[in-house]
């Protein structure tokens, strides 16, 4: 759900060229009417007379486009005159309960759903559209619904889902673990544009305060296009997937294991980026390789047109901090092996060592690790939609001098130098125990990389929590990283840092309690790396 002023302008009724001239694409702006009588406000972008594109009858191929959180139907202005142009019609319309669209927000509920198929009958009705090239493309809450479009609406072929969520419990609350930065960020966004409906103050309020939350998981399992996966292998729709490595709003993570139940035709492409940062310039009719890839996508399988130089399924990766492309059949390819690196026990300063082969380190099994619960170690995952943004913009993810991270808040662990390059595919997973003065807490896992200099860049994190746990027994603890591709320069180190504090998060570790990290009884503790 992008950031950033929507465009605001008086609408006309009637047609007019786009740029002037007698063959541009013609455009106007409609109000489309839902079944409950709320009005939706629209723009439809139709082809010039003779544009290459139309079947033998005259009708083009169709592409709705929902807006994305807090913007409206002008927001996909120039994505609209390029399908026109392209021979698509477009019908791009504000979501309901934003900006002049009538209704209260539903976050992609039901009322949300059952209007996508308003639109397309509207469309179909109302323009050359051929119903049997229905597709959709999605920014943000526009990608959310776009997959929930082809998992409700068999009539839609192909969908692009840019910066989407799959599953919106997950995004919120990924290991058990409140999003609060994320959804106060969706929350301030939404004021000024949006009017909410009473369910969605309740759960953003609950939320919040960490109350009833299965409601909200509730709320949120029925809104997220993984929990009607089936739907959409049974329709056999083409699912293009675009996200970015740091999207604190929909993570990289829920989209992976949503591409792997997919079983038709697919794609992922995982950039650099924050939450919609990786699409930004195509918005301002720049080129973009994001945008560039949904069209021909949409040109493969709504046209059959996409040619040896258009995605044709698998997976592809941007390498951090490189930007090198790598291309694999699958998500299972991305990844070769997965080594396991072992926690050592901590010195007395609080740093413990990271890897060496099973059985090299007698003395890191029994070990324990206290620290303090609650407090902030330095260690952190960034700052919502601005630290992912800095990364793709300049190479610069959230940093920290490893050495001056509190040893009183965070145990440390770091490797040797590595004497060549590592090349990082897939999710980490730590494998360790915790023994708490609480019943309740929170982990956050981070993975960097350190130079010479003792500089860590954050390479991926994950917080997880636990509730109902007995105060000072032991119970394990599985921590999986959100995915990445990152390339380790030869002469670094990996750290590890965990702590129980994050801005990014609602966390539930006391503050002034103690939590130790220490061995699993059922083997030592490790980080096991996915790598090519």
């Amino acid at each position: 759900m992008p950031v950033g002023p929507a465009a605001a302008a008086v609408r006309h009724r009637p047609a007019v060229p786009v740029a002037g001239a007698a063959a541009a694409p013609a455009f106007r702006l409609a109000d489309i009417p839902m079944k409950d009588g709320t009005v939706l406000k629209a723009d439809v972008f139709t082809p010039a007379p003779g544009t290459p594109g139309a079947d033998r009858t005259g009708h083009y191929p169709l592409v709705v486009q929902p807006a994305s959180w807090g913007q409206n139907d002008l927001e996909y202005v120039a994505q609209g005159r390029q399908l026109a142009a392209a021979g698509y019609v477009a019908v791009t319309y504000t979501v309901r309960g934003f900006w002049g669209s009538g209704g209260r927000i539903d976050v992609a509920g039901p009322t949300d759903v059952s209007d996508i198929s308003a639109v397309i009958d509207w469309s179909l009705a109302h323009t050359p559209g051929d119903r049997s090239r229905v597709g959709m493309v999605g920014l943000s809450l526009g990608g959310g619904l776009t997959l929930l479009g082809a998992a409700f609406d068999p009539r839609v072929k192909a969908v692009a889902s840019l910066s989407g969520w799959a599953d919106l419990t997950d995004s919120l609350y990924s290991g058990r673990t409140r999003h609060v930065q994320a959804a106060g960020l969706l929350a301030a966004i939404q004021t000024p544009t949006g009017r909410r409906s009473p369910e969605f103050s309740r759960v953003l309020a609950d939320l919040f305060a960490d109350r009833d939350m299965p409601r909200v998981v509730q709320w949120a399992h029925t809104r997220s296009p993984a929990t009607y996966v089936d739907r959409i292998n049974a329709h056999g729709t083409a699912v293009f997937l675009a996200n970015a490595w740091g999207d604190s709003i929909f993570n990289p993570g829920q989209m992976t294991s949503f591409y792997q139940r997919l079983t038709g035709p697919k794609r992922l492409e995982l950039r650099p980026g924050d939450h919609a940062t990786q699409e930004l310039t195509s918005l301002l009719g720049l080129p973009n390789a994001t945008w560039t890839s949904a069209r021909r996508w949409l040109d493969s399988h709504l046209k059959g047109s996409g040619g040896a130089a258009g995605p044709d399924g698998g997976v592809q990766l941007t390498v951090r901090p490189g930007g090198g492309e790598e291309s694999y059949p699958n998500w299972q390819a991305v990844s070769s092996r997965t080594e396991h690196l072992r926690l050592g026990r901590p010195d007395a300063g609080g740093t413990g060592t990271l890897g060496g082969p099973a059985g090299s380190d007698p003395a890191g099994t029994g070990w324990w690790r206290r620290v303090s619960g609650g407090t902030d170690s330095g260690a952190d995952g960034g700052i919502a939609e601005l630290s992912g943004a800095l990364d793709q913009v300049v190479g610069l993810p959230p940093t920290v001098v490893v050495p001056l991270l509190s040893r009183s808040a965070a145990a440390v662990w770091q490797s040797a130098p590595y004497r060549t390059a590592q090349h990082l595919r897939g999710a980490a997973r730590l494998h360790t125990a915790v023994t708490a003065s609480a019943p309740q807490g929170t982990a956050f896992a981070y993975l960097y990389d350190v130079n010479a200099l003792g500089v860590g860049k954050l390479i991926a994190h994950a917080p997880q929590s636990w509730t109902g746990k007995q105060p000072g027994r032991a119970f394990p603890l599985d921590i999986t990283l959100f995915p990445t591709a990152y390339d380790l320069p030869a002469g670094h180190r990996l750290a590890l840092v965990v702590d129980t504090a994050d801005p990014l998060y609602g966390g539930r570790t006391p503050r002034g309690s103690s939590v130790a990290f220490g061995t699993p009884a059922d083997g030592p503790a490790e980080l096991a790396l996915p790598v090519r």
